[in-house]
């Protein structure tokens, strides 16, 4: 039998529980970004975050970026030889790859590689009671623990995306010039034309910088927020690639629209 209270009781739980979980996330966000500099003054272990988070991506990060890049580059040529103008496909591959696909794609890989693994650590870490002993012996877990790997991430994501939109463009260099036999000369000349540094480049660098501070914060966050338990743990991660993925969506978005505003 419906009931309109036990709906409305639901629904208020419900509402009361994002917006304390909204309000943890912003202190947790502040206390990792008040306990930065112990991380830094500690810099051998952001070090290794990078290295964790960034090196230990590079492999699928830069095996993607060549595929997506080739695909691009089939496709490109197939669609501008209707309009006569392959020797433009060189500039196609490089806007799609610096405006748009380098920062998303490389985002979602690297909240499904690395951030899950972030999530994966903390939220073992904390069922294990390992971050409570920290607390015991009077060590920060914030500090020792979370911010190093928050920081490796943001640190990690622009140069993973950097490099997938560089593997990208190689990659429609070999389908383009290669395998098809569109110029060399007009491929690149028409690229150095057409992509312009401060609208094409920085944005996409600035897309990747807040990507990777996204993506970080909810794997951090999601892994000291899990309930200690097998269950709690997959639950997180699950939920860091879901949110990160759609978060970078729909920061994407956001992102577009001020940058296209600013240069119309």
């Amino acid at each position: 039998m419906f009931n309109p209270v036990s709906l409305v009781r639901k629904l208020g739980h419900a509402t009361v529980e994002r917006i304390w979980r909204l309000g943890f996330a912003a202190r947790f966000m502040a206390a990792v970004l008040l306990y930065s500099g112990a991380s830094f003054r500690r810099f051998p272990l952001t070090l290794r975050e990078i290295y964790v988070s960034g090196v230990l991506s590079l492999l699928i990060i830069m095996v993607s970026g060549l595929f997506v890049g080739m695909v691009l580059g089939l496709q490109g040529y197939e669609t501008l030889q209707r309009f006569g103008s392959t020797e433009a496909l060189g500039v196609m591959v490089a806007l799609s790859l610096t405006r748009e696909l380098g920062p998303v794609v490389a985002g979602l890989l690297f909240a499904s590689r690395a951030g899950s693994s972030v999530t994966a650590e903390i939220g073992l870490m904390k069922a294990t009671e390992q971050l409570k002993a920290m607390d015991m012996m009077a060590v920060n877990p914030i500090a020792r623990v979370v911010a190093p790997r928050f920081w490796g991430g943001v640190i990690s994501m622009p140069l993973l995306a950097a490099l997938f939109s560089s593997m990208g463009v190689l990659g429609g260099w070999l389908v383009g010039v290669v395998f098809i036999g569109v110029d060399d000369g007009a491929f690149w000349s028409q690229m150095q034309a057409g992509v312009d540094f401060r609208y094409d480049i920085l944005n996409g660098v600035i897309k990747s910088f807040v990507f990777g501070v996204a993506v970080s914060l909810i794997a951090v966050y999601e892994g000291y927020d899990s309930v200690p338990t097998a269950e709690g743990v997959s639950r997180a991660i699950t939920r860091t690639v879901v949110t990160s993925a759609l978060t970078i969506l729909a920061l994407d978005f956001v992102l577009t629209s001020f940058m296209f505003r600013g240069t119309s």
